[in-house]
């Protein structure tokens, strides 16, 4: 466990949401899928926002997406992070969006459009989270073939 200093909050797990952090910490990204009318959403919540439902399943995401926005962070500094921090917004292929920060690409070769893969990493308290990464990044830094 990560035991640096930080401002960081930890995480709030829901029985909307665990499913995601539980996904995270196995290495999979995993989108939360209504049940009755199929409209894939994320963050997770408790009710479809097109049909209404409360009955909702997941499905596992490639992990691939392009970049649609990003932005670069360089204060408040908390320990928990390396600065100047990357955080973008990624377009998955799937549909939704998620924001991660994102690792091993200097922060001059970002722009809209670009592949991206989210791949995992610690974060404060020791939750695994996602992080945007190059394209083949995520399977040799994660040991997949």
């Amino acid at each position: 466990m990560n035991e640096r200093r930080t401002a960081v909050p930890p995480l709030i797990v829901t029985q909307d949401n665990s499913f995601f952090f539980e996904g995270a910490a196995a290495g999979r990204l995993l989108i939360q899928r209504c049940a009755d009318c199929g409209t894939l959403r994320h963050p997770p919540g408790p009710t479809c926002p097109q049909c209404r439902s409360f009955e909702w399943d997941t499905v596992e995401s490639s992990r691939r997406g392009t970049l649609h926005s990003w932005t670069i962070s360089h204060h408040p500094q908390d320990p928990a992070f390396e600065y100047p921090l990357a955080v973008g917004l990624l377009d998955l292929e799937e549909g939704t969006r998620l924001v991660a920060d994102i690792a091993g690409v200097p922060h001059d070769e970002l722009h809209i459009g670009m592949p991206l893969e989210v791949g995992f990493a610690e974060h404060a308290h020791g939750a695994v989270l996602p992080q945007l990464r190059a394209p083949g990044a995520s399977r040799t830094e994660e040991g997949e073939s």
